[in-house]
């Protein structure tokens, strides 16, 4: 796809994160929800299946040729053919967890993959009314309730030491020695993909994750990130792809500029 077609296509996205936004902030005041578990134990609400039933919706409507691979529905098995090679990758509700703990640290996610790697990406993070977008090489900005999105960057670390930017739920042994071979000189704790936006608006480094997620956790962050100048690889330093068999990703590393 062209980057005008791709920037065009960002912008009708909008809407449709502060829609689903705007349902999951409805539920989340209500207290009213309910929490079950899935298949792999992590928890589900209502307003992950709302999220995702507003955005099916409006993308059918805007790309009706390119297949959706969403969380929730791919956990139930309904996943498309993404043959293609050009497919959405939808996380309506990253962060239940946090949603569930009302650190208020949840996300929507929608991610556009082309031949393997994120070519555009959007998260909204509904309780701050912030939209953070990219769609190639320059074009990643923030946007604020209703103030113009402005441009963001990733930043080079200092000789200092790193900054990281850690999960507030999915740390273990395995990280903590991963970052034991770092020269840490500062580290944060975040929710949800929030952390491959931190580092993109340049305020860290590094975020490690060894562990198991699934694609449609990073595609959007991912996307957001090479646009502003860093990148996810593997441990191997290999580019994260996607597409791969069950949508599972391997152990990652998100950096900025010296990645």
């Amino acid at each position: 796809m062209k980057n005008a077609e791709l920037l065009e296509l960002l912008e009708a996205l909008r809407p449709i994160v502060c829609d689903a936004g705007e349902e999951i902030v409805r539920i989340y005041k209500e207290k009213t929800y309910s929490v079950r578990k899935k298949a792999d134990a992590s928890p589900v609400t209502d307003a992950d299946e709302a999220s995702e039933r507003i955005i099916l919706r409006a993308l059918g409507k805007l790309t009706p040729d390119i297949p959706i691979v969403s969380e929730e529905s791919a956990e139930a098995g309904n996943i498309p053919s993404i043959a293609g090679g050009k497919f959405w990758l939808v996380d309506p509700l990253d962060g239940t967890k946090e949603f569930i703990n009302r650190t208020g640290e949840f996300t929507v996610n929608i991610g556009l993959v082309v031949n393997t790697r994120p070519v555009l990406g959007i998260i909204g993070i509904p309780l701050k009314k912030t939209i953070y977008a990219a769609a190639g090489p320059g074009t990643a900005t923030v946007a604020v309730a209703d103030g113009a999105p402005r441009p963001i960057a990733a930043i080079k670390a200092s000789p200092e030491g790193f900054v990281i930017v850690a999960s507030r739920s999915h740390t273990g042994p395995e990280t903590e020695a991963y970052l034991a071979t770092l020269h840490v000189r500062e580290r944060k704790t975040s929710g949800s993909s929030i952390k491959f936006c931190v580092i993109a608006e340049g305020e860290a480094d590094i975020y490690p994750r060894l562990g198991r997620t699934m694609e449609w956790d990073t595609a959007a962050g991912h996307a957001i990130l090479l646009a502003a100048g860093g990148n996810i690889t593997t441990l191997d330093g290999e580019a994260l792809r996607y597409g791969k068999p069950n949508f599972e990703n391997p152990s990652f590393v998100a950096k900025g500029c010296d990645g």
